[in-house]
């Protein structure tokens, strides 16, 4: 059975209030990675699903974190895997 790996990585600008608490909800997120910040409330964050929907999904619960002004998809790499492969 075949499956697909999604590495998707975004920037999320937040308030400048609520960085630290929206850091903290990211961390709670499946399959969800911050890998840095900015000094202009700019966060680093990738994403690794197993399909489509399960990014999208990541995305729009990313959106509704409290604090979060905007998400932007940067880049977005989808691979076929053998269900021996999936870890």
């Amino acid at each position: 059975m075949a499956s697909e790996y999604h590495i998707s990585s975004l920037v999320v600008q937040v308030l400048p209030q609520a960085q630290p608490t929206v850091r903290t909800a990211l961390s709670t997120l499946d399959g969800v990675e911050v890998h840095a910040d900015t000094p202009v409330h700019k966060l680093v964050v990738t994403l690794e699903c197993r399909d489509r929907q399960t990014t999208q999904a990541r995305v729009d619960a990313i959106r509704a974190i409290q604090g979060v002004v905007s998400t932007v998809l940067v880049y977005q790499q989808v691979e076929p895997l053998t269900e021996e492969e999936w870890i």
